[in-house]
């Protein structure tokens, strides 16, 4: 646990729990908050609090005011897919390689700070996005461990990744938090496995409160998000990855043409 969250403000601590109620799908979308008497009485502290924890998680995105009738979980944002000819990039460069984008001190070696740092590695506890990774992986979430990092680049947090897969396959190097240079490049070695593309999706969303805190920025900050499951190279899926990246850092970019034409 950082520094940072430890010594984080009480409404921010405040946030971060409705937050995980909210993720878990305690709090599923469309429900009602309880009233600032109830969470004042539940987590004892007072109104000013329970209003700047409501007012951060309304930033973010996660909860809808409505003035006079309460408070209420907003419903999952809705997803649009670019489809990519597989031809075009058929195996997992774009995860297997450095996480470094082109032009950052990383491509002239100075990778001492870089890499990813893994935060948690455990067994996927069967909320919401936990059985709609065992979907695309065609699974049982109970088959699952999920992974999450922070991508660091120059000592910068630059992106962060929630990856599924099932715990049989996890290596020893994934097993515990920890700094590595790639993920799915461990995971493609230790497993001793040819990871492809099945499908990749865009998207962007604002800073949830735990993004927010591991990237360093106010919650609903710009997020660009990638997510998609790699499979064999046989077709069968073997791993389901959602990175949400700093829009102020880095672009999406899909080139129609090879370099130099038209």
């Amino acid at each position: 646990m950082s520094n940072r969250r430890r010594t984080a403000p009480i409404y921010l601590q405040l946030a971060r729990k409705i937050q995980d109620r909210i993720d878990s799908g305690d709090l599923p979308a469309g429900s009602r908050l309880p009233s600032e008497p109830e969470l004042c009485e539940e987590f004892d502290v007072n109104r000013l609090t329970i209003r700047q924890a409501v007012a951060e998680l309304e930033r973010a995105a996660s909860v809808e005011i409505r003035r006079g009738v309460g408070t209420f979980v907003r419903a999952p944002i809705a997803r649009v897919s670019i489809a990519v000819d597989p031809r075009s990039q058929r195996f997992d460069l774009g995860s297997l390689t450095t996480a470094a984008p082109r032009g950052t001190a990383a491509d002239a070696g100075d990778v001492a700070d870089g890499g990813e740092r893994i935060t948690a590695v455990t067994p996927a506890p069967g909320t919401p996005a936990d059985v709609g990774a065992a979907g695309h992986l065609r699974c049982d979430p109970a088959e699952l461990s999920r992974l999450e990092s922070v991508i660091v680049i120059g000592a910068e947090p630059w992106g962060v990744s929630s990856y599924w897969l099932k715990s049989s396959l996890l290596p020893e190097e994934l097993s515990a938090p920890g700094r590595v240079d790639n993920v799915v490049r461990v995971l493609a070695q230790g497993a001793g496995i040819v990871l492809e593309y099945d499908w990749r999706a865009f998207s962007a969303i604002g800073a949830d409160i735990g993004d927010a805190d591991l990237l360093g920025v106010p919650a609903g900050t710009p997020l660009l998000v990638r997510e998609g499951v790699s499979c064999t190279p046989d077709g069968e899926p073997v791993l389901f990855v959602r990175r949400r990246i700093n829009g102020e850092r880095a672009r999406f970019v899909l080139n129609f043409r090879p370099d130099g034409e038209g």
